[in-house]
């Protein structure tokens, strides 16, 4: 038996509070976890910026990467890693490159998913490149903008094709509306979107590996304040309405990490951007969230690396293709997209690992969002972000929502050990040889909660 270490990499740009929440974390958990005859412990590290040889090895077993969608350098470093060294990224950089909210949209319409009716229009400006004046002289043609706003029937959006934060993004009500949002939308290349209104729900549902978690979200309000701490605002249906169509998306794209937006109208939930695989991350904004989000990255995180999970390294769309000349209802049609996605991220076997090496991780993670520690890294955040005289403020805003978030995880934990506990109790019961008596669940139940004693702990609010 080997003691093995898996090599984490994170590759960052401005990002400062998950990463040290992640780091810290990883630290206290103190992992040391058999896989294959091995004992497997983990260390993580910064991704450096510099030249690098093809040919060169590469000692990290995973990446995070925060930068392939932006900086050519960490880019091409991760793909080179990707074919050469094996290495596993999230998320996959050639489909992160290649497919922009165009694609999405186009792959999404034609799974059947309600995606509101969108037009490509050609670019207002055009760069002065080559043959581009003469291409243009002969084949492209005037079209009539305002009629393709009143075939949508407005309100319609504007926006880029590709790109996020919202940039470029205008609402048009009428003709003129349309028509000024072209003549100063530059040379991008724009859709026209049909809006979905009235709407009474907006969601974002965030996905990493299988893990989905879905929060309330409001566009117009504050970047601070547009995650919203609600409750109850979905049935249990909706909520694995929204997290379907978010697997179905990710895992067809080939994605770990990705978030998917959704307006409610007529109870019927319509996605509308859903190309953000690189997706907020950071407690100035996901702040309730943000502990959940950490939590989810480190649980897949460390099943990926720890069993060496082999990366897909190909997208294949023939099995969703194959749902669509089935030609289902919507509900079921979304449920088989899940289940390809369910099966490509081995969801029962991540399930089972956590059950069985991570059970502590509700427990030390419950600890670490209310020390001082974790108040210093918002701080951190705050200070990059908001006016010196703002600092204090936000910083005990933010950690304040960290710290409700906290007394309302004290429930859900005592529910998540008994359901960790049955699920190990059936397990164990699976694998009893032929003859030989199974334990008791009480049994089983007792023997897992003392090799788990800090996960069985029932933590105190402060």
């Amino acid at each position: 038996m080997a003691n093995v270490t898996r090599q984490i990499g994170l590759s960052l740009g401005a990002d400062l509070c998950w990463p040290a929440a992640y780091e810290a974390l990883l630290g206290k958990l103190k992992l040391t976890i058999p896989h294959e005859g091995d004992q497997v412990s983990f260390a993580v590290e910064r991704v450096s910026i510099e030249p690098f040889k093809l040919s060169q090895p590469v000692k990290y077993d995973l990446v995070i990467d925060r930068l392939t969608h932006w900086y050519l350098t960490s880019r091409e470093w991760i793909k080179k890693a990707v074919i050469m060294d094996g290495l596993y990224v999230l998320n996959n950089p050639w489909s992160l490159q290649s497919m922009e909210k165009h694609t999405t949209y186009a792959a999404m319409t034609h799974l059947g998913l309600p995606v509101p009716e969108t037009w490509m229009v050609p670019p207002k400006e055009y760069p002065e490149i080559g043959d581009l004046p003469v291409t243009l002289q002969r084949y492209a043609k005037l079209f009539d903008l305002r009629k393709i706003g009143q075939d949508l029937g407005y309100p319609v959006f504007m926006k880029p094709y590709d790109g996020g934060a919202w940039v470029g993004v205008s609402k048009a009500d009428d003709d003129a509306d349309l028509f000024n949002s072209y003549e100063t939308s530059g040379q991008r290349l724009m859709h026209v979107q049909k809006a979905v209104a009235p709407f009474d729900l907006f969601t974002r549902a965030i996905g990493i590996g299988p893990q989905v978690w879905v929060a309330k979200y409001n566009p117009d309000a504050p970047l601070h304040a547009r995650y919203e701490v609600a409750f109850n605002y979905v049935t249990s249906e909706e909520w694995q309405t929204l997290a379907d169509t978010c697997l179905t998306i990710n895992s067809f794209f080939g994605w770990e990490f990705n978030s998917c937006e959704s307006l409610r109208k007529d109870g019927v939930f319509h996605p509308i951007d859903f190309a953000n695989a690189c997706p907020d991350f950071q407690v100035t904004s996901l702040h309730y969230h943000w502990p959940v989000m950490v939590k989810n990255m480190l649980k897949w995180t460390i099943f990926c690396a720890a069993t060496k999970r082999p990366m897909r390294k190909n997208l294949d769309w023939a099995p969703y293709y194959d749902v669509v000349k089935r030609d289902l209802p919507l509900p079921e049609r979304l449920k088989a997209y899940a289940q390809i996605a369910h099966d490509r991220y081995e969801t029962d076997r991540f399930v089972e690992f956590c059950d069985k090496h991570l059970a502590h991780l509700d427990e030390v993670a419950w600890e670490f969002f209310g020390t001082e520690q974790c108040k210093e890294i918002v701080r951190a955040k705050v200070t990059a972000l908001f006016p010196a005289h703002e600092v204090e403020k936000f910083t005990e805003h933010f950690f304040g929502l960290v710290q409700f978030w906290r007394k309302t995880e004290v429930d859900r934990m005592a529910a998540a050990k008994v359901a960790r506990e049955a699920r190990l109790a059936k397990h164990t019961a699976s694998e009893v040889p032929a003859g030989k008596p199974a334990k008791t669940e009480a049994a089983a139940k007792t023997e897992t909660t003392g090799k788990t004693k800090a996960a069985a702990k029932k933590p105190k609010a402060k």
